[in-house]
């Protein structure tokens, strides 16, 4: 059996550059976190060549084309291993919620495939495949920062530039400056699940259309520099105005975004105390992320329950999708397949 740990993400500022519609224009670059909250996926060998698949419901099926869960089915195509498979999926947060549970799932299901064949994949390669899923095979309406900070964790400063590529740069910053940023984020589930894809449907085609839009996303690659020198200079107390700014310029991106809610809870964080925020993810529900510093946090958590949301407690996650489990079955022929020489299988050791 083999167990992979992926982790979730909360974005700081930047998000929208990493739509092709934008970096293929001009360089993209997003502030992000990964977060001590997991997507954990089992892969385990069946007796025959059947594939068991679940997750929020159960899938049997004789052939891999025949699976409904796309993202698990075309990560199998992707890997080889099409058959004689039982895979679970078990996450410590619900789908839905802005915190970038597809490509989390799609990078951790990737990682324990090729751990089943015997191989390894370098966090860029596993992000790169989890793009080409997501993004080319699937055509979701999305970007590129999710499934890489999945794959690499930390407190990572992102940049995504036109011919592709993407590099991946931790911020560099002290324990005492990372704990200090920590503790001024407060994380809130708004109760709203929402599907990201109409709003990033809405938002990639208004970039592809309106320099208006492009220009709202210059402002918020601007804001991603600016959160990042916060951060590696010690002003880290300038980051909830940062937020702030990030909020008002997203919710220009699409119709969506925000909604009279949404908005009345925000300012209803605002009042009780915090210095900024903003919906994680796409926007429309989801996770609030808010910036307050201590002496404010009670009252902006008395705030938050009383417009009926949950604080989801968390820190940052150094490490991205690791595998914590790997046990051998010898005699079953996906192993026997794996046991050929280093060489021969194309694996880095």
């Amino acid at each position: 059996m083999i167990i992979s740990r992926t982790p979730f993400r909360v974005s700081l500022a930047g998000g929208g550059s990493d739509f092709a519609e934008y970096y293929r224009q001009r360089p993209g670059n997003v502030v992000t976190t990964a977060i001590n909250r997991y997507m954990y996926v089992t892969v385990n060998p069946r007796f025959d060549d059947s594939i068991r698949v679940s997750y929020t419901r159960t899938e049997i099926v004789d052939h891999v084309d025949d699976l409904q869960h796309d993202l698990i089915r075309e990560s199998m195509k992707m890997t080889g291993l099409t058959r004689g498979l039982e895979i679970t999926t078990i996450a410590d947060l619900p789908a839905g919620i802005g915190l970038g549970s597809s490509s989390t799932l799609t990078v951790g299901v990737l990682n324990a495939l090729y751990a089943m064949k015997g191989e390894w994949r370098s966090p860029a390669e596993l992000a790169r495949q989890a793009c080409q899923v997501e993004i080319e095979i699937l055509r979701k309406p999305i970007g590129k920062q999710d499934q890489y900070i999945a794959a690499f964790g930390g407190l990572q400063d992102i940049r995504f530039l036109p011919d592709g590529s993407v590099s991946v740069h931790p911020v560099i910053c002290s324990a005492g400056l990372r704990r200090r940023l920590v503790d001024r984020l407060l994380l809130f589930y708004t109760g709203v699940h929402r599907d990201a894809g109409s709003v990033l449907s809405e938002a990639r085609k208004r970039l592809e259309a309106s320099p208006d839009s492009r220009a709202v996303v210059d402002g918020l690659v601007g804001v991603a520099a600016s959160v990042r020198q916060a951060i590696v200079s010690g002003h880290v107390d300038r980051v909830g105005d940062l937020l702030d700014e990030s909020w008002r310029l997203k919710k220009q991106m699409a119709s969506n975004v925000s909604n009279g809610h949404l908005d009345a809870i925000y300012e209803a964080a605002r009042r009780a105390g915090a210095d900024g925020g903003k919906i994680s993810g796409a926007g429309a529900g989801g996770c609030l992320l808010l910036f307050a510093r201590r002496q404010r946090q009670e009252a902006v958590r008395a705030a938050m329950c009383a417009s009926g949301l949950r604080e989801v407690p968390f820190a940052v996650e150094p490490e991205g999708t690791r595998i914590i489990h790997f046990s051998e079955d010898e005699a079953h022929p996906v192993r026997r397949r794996a046991r050929k020489p280093a060489k021969e299988r194309g694996a880095k050791t």
